[in-house]
């Protein structure tokens, strides 16, 4: 690499700056193990910062969502908004003296068999953004963990008739609240926990939304007479098998909600816990949307054929009018993109191992956040990632 500025890194090279990164940094600083966080964003927890509507909120009870070694403060709510959960990373972060190094997009990893190290490219992402020519820098380190997570990149689907339609086409990445579209007919393309929730905003904004059912979908209470509905989840798997623990959710969803098939929603064949693990598919906990279903504030349709001048062409040969069109459609991992060499991640972007043992690869190659289990199997993979690194840097600092 001519011209490349090259660091030296005293411990393993960790990429990413969200939950997972700082939960691996913070737990190999508590065993004595130094770290360089790399980071392409300004900030920590990117995602939260810069990518989320205002009105979002964990979407499970704190004690689910806590990183290694750390509670939330008491005085948090059960469900903390994006503003207590950013502020509770931060505390984080500081806690832990976690610095990471920020605007250092990775553009390559390469595991170099002959030195037995890992050689990590990066490039000035504010230097790149202002198109200034940045000198490279590569890090070379014994060790690398992966912790780029599940959300790294928005997926935005081709649609037909795209530059024919008069009005923004967005992602929920750039949607902050409501209050822009008032009045408006918007398209939500998407009913996941996303396009519910912005419908949901929408609606209280006095804008009407419309939402894009493609696919069949697993929508359950967020909670059941009081209880969280993951929590009971986690109860019953406790004593149940999970196959049987999905039929229960299912039946308690149905007596809780109803039949959704009335309103345009249809519920896979397989269960909610079992496409969560298998497939990463979230069910949807409930807020509210159903009921503004239910009402007509959210109008549910099918899938797009295309988009027109003012509106789309739905796959049942309807039209349905919009002045926005928003893209719920989710994230995907990024990591083929710049992780070269190896064959521990699939061509989606993750480790072939499944849970509980895709955390370790060979070489020195770790991964964190990759479990589709959320904030907690962000804390399961750190700490045993952490605890595995520490081994051998105590092995090779005591023979040094």
């Amino acid at each position: 690499m001519a011209g490349a500025r090259v660091v030296w890194v005293n411990g393993p090279i960790v990429v990413g700056a969200g939950p997972a990164g700082l939960s691996v940094a913070a737990c190999l600083r508590e065993r004595g193990v130094p770290a360089v966080v790399l980071e392409r964003a300004d900030c920590i927890a990117s995602l939260w910062q810069r990518r989320t509507y205002d009105r979002l909120r964990l979407h499970l009870p704190k004690q689910f969502c806590e990183l290694p070694g750390m509670p939330f403060p008491d005085d948090y709510p059960e469900y903390p908004d994006r503003r207590q959960f950013v502020d509770y990373l931060q505390a984080y972060a500081a806690r832990a003296a976690v610095a990471p190094r920020f605007n250092q997009s990775v553009t390559s990893a390469r595991y170099d068999a002959a030195a037995g190290l890992w050689r990590v490219r990066a490039e000035d992402a504010a230097a790149a953004a202002a198109g200034v020519a940045a000198v490279e820098t590569e890090y070379i380190g014994r060790w690398l963990v992966v912790a780029t997570g599940e959300n790294a990149e928005r997926v935005v689907p081709e649609i037909d008739g795209a530059d024919d339609f008069e009005g923004p086409v967005s992602h929920v990445a750039e949607y902050k609240s409501g209050d822009a579209y008032r009045g408006k007919r918007v398209l939500v393309v998407g009913c996941g926990n996303s396009g519910m929730e912005v419908c949901l905003d929408l609606c209280h904004h006095n804008a009407l939304p419309s939402m894009v059912v493609r696919d069949s979908v697993h929508v359950l209470p967020r909670e059941m007479l009081g209880v969280a509905t993951f929590s009971v989840a986690v109860f019953l798997l406790r004593f149940l098998p999970l196959w049987l623990v999905d039929r229960i959710l299912v039946l308690l969803a149905w007596l809780f909600l109803g039949d959704l098939a009335k309103l345009g929603i249809t519920r896979p064949s397989g269960g909610p816990l079992e496409l969560k693990n298998s497939k990463g598919r979230t069910p949807v906990l409930d807020i509210g949307a159903l009921a503004r279903i239910r009402s007509g504030d959210i109008e549910v349709v099918p899938g797009i054929r295309r988009l027109l001048r003012g509106g789309a062409e739905l796959v049942d040969g309807r039209r349905v009018a919009a002045d926005a069109v928003i893209l719920a459609t989710g994230y995907q991992s990024n990591v083929p993109q710049w992780l070269k060499g190896s064959d521990f991640f699939t061509e989606e972007g993750y480790p072939r191992v499944p849970f509980p043992d895709g955390w370790k690869g060979e070489s020195g190659l770790y991964s964190v956040g990759f479990t589709r289990r959320g904030l907690s199997g962000v804390s399961s993979d750190a700490v045993k990632v952490a605890q595995d690194i520490a081994k051998a840097w105590n092995h090779q600092t005591a023979t040094r």
